[in-house]
C-alpha cells in the first residue's frame, strides 16, 4: 500500500516540512492542528472558536483520507492555559461524544502566541462494531 501525504495548503507545512496528515494502510495520522482558517490564514481570538476551527481542519484532512471522526482512536489536546480546557468540552463532546477516543491533554506553549489550542488525532479506517466496556 502506498503512503499518502495530505496537505491543507497551509504555508507552514511546506516551510517546516510536514504534512497535515499521513495515511499508511488503514491508519491516518493527523498532525497537530490549530485554529487557523487556512483559506484566509486568520485565527479567532476566542478559544472555543479556535477549537471549532481545529475540528473543521481535522475533518477536512480526515475526509481527504477517506476517514471521519468516527474512525478516531486517539486524540491529544495541547493548551497553553490548561485551566481553560473545560471551556472546550462541549465542542469535544459534540464531535467525539459517541466515538470516545483515548485522549490526553497537555499544558504547553504553542508556536504562535495567538494559538489557544492544538489538536492531534490518530484514526483507524475500518468498519467494526464498538463495544463499551465501562463497568456497571
Amino acid at each position: 500500500m502506498t503512503r499518502q501525504l495530505i496537505s491543507s495548503g497551509s504555508r507552514f507545512e511546506e516551510e517546516m516540512g510536514y504534512s497535515r496528515a499521513v495515511v499508511d494502510g488503514d491508519w491516518v495520522f493527523v498532525s497537530g492542528t490549530t485554529g487557523f482558517d487556512y483559506a484566509t490564514m486568520t485565527i479567532a481570538d476566542d478559544l472555543v472558536e479556535q477549537t471549532e476551527q481545529c475540528f473543521r481542519n481535522i475533518e477536512a484532512a480526515l475526509a481527504l483520507a477517506n476517514a471521519a471522526f468516527k474512525d478516531v482512536v486517539r486524540v491529544h489536546y495541547v493548551l497553553p492555559p490548561g485551566n481553560d480546557f473545560s471551556r472546550c468540552w462541549p465542542v469535544l463532546r459534540r464531535h467525539f461524544g459517541d466515538v470516545r477516543p483515548a485522549a490526553m491533554m497537555i499544558h504547553a506553549g504553542l508556536a504562535d502566541p495567538r494559538m489557544r489550542i492544538e489538536i492531534e488525532v490518530t484514526a483507524l479506517r475500518a468498519a467494526r462494531p464498538v463495544a463499551d466496556l465501562t463497568p456497571p
